[in-house]
This record gives structure tokens, C-alpha cells and sequence, in this order.
């Protein structure tokens, strides 16, 4: 399985980039030692918004409870009467991830579903011809992801019918912090602007937590999955080298949004090791902060450092072999971007 390694260092300031049910920052015990944490699902979703700025052309899936408007609007077009085309996508969102009965305002589907917009047409034009649900989906084909790489990047599952499923191309860890971290509160008051002059005192008095962090990220893409007839085989080998030069582009340098107009969390990596490999599997290197990183100067250069003493163990210990290794800030990230790209085909 040939494929690509994304090691990433990267220290955040004070922010709340993922939270939980509690609105505090997501943590996690590694090493016996709390760590902060970014679910891979919430960095994923940031890695896709840029995606679609870097190359609109081939990032252009939804993922929506809200598809049956787009349907209804595509039958019609096709020329189906508005009640025709209502009825039909109905049908359509039923027999795919089912209608949501509890949706008064807009037809919902229970659950979310990844489409393209290929796909999406394809389905209205289908149903336009045979009025049947089943049979429009059965002409959704692999070919229809030649315009939403990220589906092939990121995967859909479809409970409902299994050829619809796209096992995802990329994989992602949970990002940690290399060092122990707690979560600290934040109380804060707010200016009533039309208080009288005479009276004193807050309008408001809240508190929230946030914490600050340096990151161990890792991601990785299968190479070989990716050029598959499952997945983008239909396009070019340039079109490919677009796509992952894009996944790299997006992956080093998108943060999540979480309050980000009052604590901005966007920084970019201190370091980041790209690896290709011909063969075995993605191997992260989280291990290297086993034991959390105690500093009296910074967490980044030490962990930097660490980062590259397990890469160079386990290479020597267990014989990985790379046909590729290359790291930012020795090279510049377009220098950086092209040498991984060249073993894209």
C-alpha cells in the first residue's frame, strides 16, 4: 500500500478549538498525564472548507440532511411539475438515509448524507426517466466522485445500500498536545453601553474555559486506494496530483473555527515531517510524547526534537523504508508539496 504520512508540530495560544458537551475543550489521558485533544472530525471539517477555497473544481461534495430541495429543483428542471419533482425527491431521500418526520419546516433526511453534484444530477435525471427511486440510484457510479475528491478522501457511509459506500482514502488521528495541559477558566464581564453613568457594576459576568497547546497532528492517504476505480481511478494522473497536492495544503495549514473572533487559535506548523512509503502502513508517532514533554523553554523545539529521535528509531528498529522524506522549514511548502506529489500516478 503506498502511501503518505503527515507528522505535524504545532503550538496554539489560548483557544477553545473543539469543545464538549460542556463547552469545555476536549482533553484525553496519554501517558498517565491529561493532554488536550482535537477530535479528527473536527480538524477534518476545517481541512475540507479550505479544500473547496484551494481547488473548488474538484471539492465540491455536501454533506446535508437538506438534499431533497437541490432534488426537487433538478427534477424540475428536468422537467418534472413541482408537485412531481417534491414527491420524487421524497423518495429518493427515503430510500437513501430516510425522511425525518419530525421536520415540520423543510423536508430533512434523518441523518447526513455526502453527495456530489454529479451524483445529484444524476439521480434527478434518472428519476426524471424511469420515476423510479431504486433504479435512479443504481446509476450513481464511482465515475460521479469526479468532482467531489473529498468524498473519496473523506468516505461516506450508507447504511441503507452498501455500493454507496466510500471507505475513506485519508486517516486521521485525534491531535494531541505533546506536554500535560489543564484547562483553565476564563471570567469575563461585558459593558452595558446605555447604563446610566451613575450606576455601577457589569451588564453581564460569564465565565468559559479555554487552554493553550502544542500539537503532535498525524494524517495520513492511501495513495494506491485513491487512484482505484472506487475512488478517483477516472481522473487524470494530474487531476490525482491536484487533489493530494491540495489534502496536503489544507492538512498543514487549516485550524478549526471554534471561537475564532475572540481567541483566533490560527497559527501554522513549527514542523512538518512528509513521508511516502511504498509498502506496510501509516505508523503516527505519537509515542515520542509517551512520557509528556516537561520544558523551561517552549514546548515546540522539544518537541520537534523528540518527534524526529522516534522517526529515526523505529525506522532503524522495525526497517521501515521511505521512498520519500521531506520536512518543513528545511524546504519551503511549495518545494515541499511537489517532491511528495511527484509519487502520485
Amino acid at each position: 500500500m503506498k502511501h503518505l504520512e503527515l507528522h505535524i508540530i504545532q503550538s496554539v495560544p489560548v483557544s477553545c478549538l473543539n469543545r464538549d458537551d460542556l463547552n469545555s475543550p476536549k482533553t484525553a489521558v496519554f501517558g498517565g498525564a491529561q493532554r488536550a485533544r482535537v477530535s479528527s472530525q473536527s480538524w477534518k471539517r476545517a481541512i475540507r472548507e479550505m479544500a473547496k477555497e484551494i481547488a473548488p473544481d474538484l471539492f465540491q461534495g455536501e454533506r446535508t440532511r437538506l438534499m431533497h430541495a437541490p432534488l426537487a429543483k433538478a427534477m424540475e428542471d428536468a422537467g418534472l411539475s413541482a408537485d412531481e419533482a417534491s414527491d420524487g425527491a421524497k423518495s429518493i431521500v427515503d430510500a437513501l438515509v430516510k425522511v425525518d418526520a419530525k421536520s415540520k419546516d423543510k423536508v430533512k433526511s434523518t441523518t447526513l448524507y455526502f453527495l456530489s453534484p454529479l451524483e445529484l444530477e444524476t439521480i434527478a435525471r434518472k428519476f426524471t426517466e424511469e420515476k423510479d427511486a431504486k433504479k435512479a440510484i443504481k446509476g450513481i457510479k464511482p465515475e460521479h466522485l469526479s468532482d467531489a475528491a473529498d468524498i473519496s478522501l473523506f468516505g461516506r457511509m450508507v447504511a441503507s445500500d452498501h455500493s454507496l459506500t466510500v471507505e475513506a482514502a485519508s486517516m486521521f488521528s485525534h491531535a494531541l498536545s505533546t506536554h500535560k495541559v489543564d484547562n483553565e477558566i476564563d471570567f469575563f464581564s461585558a459593558v452595558d453601553d446605555l447604563q446610566p453613568a451613575e450606576e455601577s457594576g457589569a451588564g453581564m459576568t460569564s465565565t468559559l474555559e479555554f487552554n493553550s497547546a502544542t500539537y503532535y497532528r498525524f494524517a495520513a492517504l492511501n495513495l494506491d486506494m485513491l487512484a482505484d476505480a472506487d475512488h478517483l481511478g477516472i481522473l487524470s494522473a494530474d487531476e490525482r496530483k491536484k487533489v493530494v497536492a491540495t489534502f496536503i495544503e489544507a492538512t498543514i495549514k487549516a485550524v478549526p473555527g471554534a471561537r475564532k473572533n475572540t481567541m483566533n487559535g490560527n497559527t501554522l506548523p513549527c514542523y512538518v515531517l512528509g513521508v511516502v512509503r511504498e509498502k506496510g502502513h501509516p505508523i503516527q508517532l505519537i509515542n515520542a510524547f509517551e512520557s509528556p514533554v516537561r520544558t523551561s523553554q517552549g514546548y515546540a523545539a522539544k518537541s520537534v526534537e523528540l518527534l524526529q529521535d522516534e522517526y529515526s528509531k523505529l525506522k532503524d528498529t522495525w526497517g521501515l523504508e521511505a521512498v520519500a522524506e521531506v520536512a518543513i522549514p528545511e524546504v519551503k511548502l511549495h518545494d515541499f508539496i511537489e517532491k511528495v506529489t511527484s509519487h502520485v500516478h
